[in-house]
């Protein structure tokens, strides 16, 4: 079934399921938002279309395609050209553009229009934001254009669009700006928020009463974000503490990474429940995430911190790269108290004054200084192959903790660290380990999902490895 139907005789696209029931030979289906308003479609007002999931990470033809779109939704687009997303992607703008229009049926350019304006639509509903606040929160360099790309899209100014809020749109609150982040059902909160909590940085991150909060450097000055369910909806509540709303929207695209949010669970579910082995796993969570991460450069360095040692040790020690090469957030939060150095500073930071090991120190340096240079992209745009080859070229890092890195900083869906002593022993359902070529040779057949498949096995009840507290984080062939 595709995503969008537009109807020919209203010139209104609507979402699949929506209450209208037109003539079938009327209808026209396409897959993304973009593509319908592209044909000339309007969103309904009914079902509004800005509501309901976005198109989820990693599924379509095209690989290119896909990392193109994961690009886009990260902002690659609002002030930077369709030639330089090509680059990024190791491609030629004219092929590109031909990817998009067979794929898509919209151009990239589109792609981006629609999705600063249907954030914008959002932010009109959900907040009580000026018209101009929302303009550059969501990403519009100008009031002009952004009273222009809404009236294209939707046929009505801002004013108009705010006028028609239903009373149960906006989102109550006495503090901080509060936004829903939509997501396909299910999804495993207990599971993901047990995991998260188990690992976080001291003074940077926290969870308290189901919420995941942590510290952000936004526009130059600190920041907090807080994430929580909402009970009875398919989304979870964002709610952000900052000096700054521009560029709101790139806070929001980084908070949904955290939750893996863009993940499609029906479709992985479907896939991995085929291996005898995983079925009863996936069954058990048929919404578990990979967990993601914030900043990238914080889980890559959090990865290295992580070999060889427990998870508590790992944790302990990235709190103490924090307090003493973070920057100070003063906050009510006594448990929010730093923000978790960026690569610049790590590049050149005396890791020996907190008593870190030499190699270590070496492999955390390099790989900030590679951040930081732009030599390392940690945004998904060249592949997971490459990725790896690229992180494991760097000292001290080494298959596993370049697989976990790809996994959890970079959203990479097909990452499996296959020498990891939890996943070898939960592939041995009780019967000891497996070898590492044995379950490398296995997890073919859960491809592209074998991020996922891993964190099945680590959620394994039987498991002793790296996805629980009391598993250590490390393993015995690599990093």
């Amino acid at each position: 079934m595709s995503r969008f139907s537009g109807v020919v005789t209203t010139g209104i696209y609507c979402r699949a399921g929506c209450a209208g029931k037109p003539k079938q030979e009327n209808v026209r289906d396409y897959e993304f938002a973009a593509a319908a308003e592209a044909a000339g479609f309007r969103p309904c007002l009914q079902c509004r279309p800005d509501k309901g999931p976005r198109w989820p990470d990693w599924l379509g033809p095209s690989e290119v395609v896909c990392r193109a779109l994961h690009l886009i939704g990260q902002g690659a687009l609002d002030e930077a050209s369709v030639d330089e997303l090509a680059t990024r992607l190791g491609v030629g703008p004219r092929h590109l553009r031909r990817l998009f229009d067979t794929h898509v049926g919209a151009s990239p350019i589109a792609i981006a229009r629609s999705r600063r304006a249907h954030f914008a639509r959002r932010l009109l509903d959900e907040t009580d934001l000026s018209v101009a606040e929302i303009a550059f929160a969501a990403g519009f360099t100008s009031l002009r254009q952004f009273n222009r790309t809404m009236l294209d899209i939707f046929r009505y100014p801002p004013t108009g669009l705010r006028e028609r809020r239903r009373r149960n749109d906006r989102i109550p609150g006495d503090a901080g700006l509060s936004v829903r982040l939509v997501y396909r059902p299910p999804l495993d909160w207990t599971t993901t928020i047990r995991y998260l909590a188990a690992r976080a940085i001291p003074g940077v991150e926290s969870v308290d009463e189901g919420r995941y909060r942590r510290t952000i450097e936004w526009e130059g000055s600190p920041g907090v974000i807080e994430l929580a369910p909402d009970p009875g909806d398919s989304h979870l509540v964002l709610t952000v503490y900052l000096g700054q709303l521009a560029g709101l929207i790139h806070v929001v695209e980084q908070a949904r990474r955290i939750f893996d949010l863009g993940a499609d669970p029906v479709v992985i579910t479907d896939a991995l429940r085929r291996d005898p082995g995983l079925a009863p796993l996936v069954t058990t969570r048929p919404g578990l995430r990979v967990p993601g991460t914030w900043d990238p450069c914080e889980l890559a360095v959090r990865a290295v911190l992580g070999q060889q040692v427990s998870v508590a040790a790992a944790t302990h020690l990235a709190g103490k790269v924090a307090a003493a090469f973070g920057t100070p957030a003063d906050w009510s939060d006594p448990a929010l108290t730093r923000v978790f150095p960026g690569a610049e500073v790590l590049a050149d930071a005396d890791l020996s004054k907190i008593g870190m090991p030499a190699r270590r120190a070496d492999a955390i340096r390099a790989l900030a200084g590679a951040v930081a240079a732009g030599e390392l992209a940690l945004d998904g745009s060249r592949g997971l192959d490459a990725l790896v080859t690229q992180l494991c070229a760097l000292p001290g890092i080494g298959p596993w903790t370049a697989q976990y890195i790809a996994m959890r900083a970079c959203g990479e869906p097909d990452a499996f660290p296959s020498g990891d002593l939890g996943l070898r022993r939960a592939a041995g359902n009780g019967n000891g380990p497996v070898d590492e070529a044995e379950l490398e040779t296995r997890s073919q057949a859960w491809r592209p999902w074998r991020a996922y498949a891993a964190m099945h096995l680590w959620s394994a009840p039987t498991t002793a490895g790296n996805g629980q507290t009391k598993r250590p984080e490390r393993v015995t062939t690599s990093a």
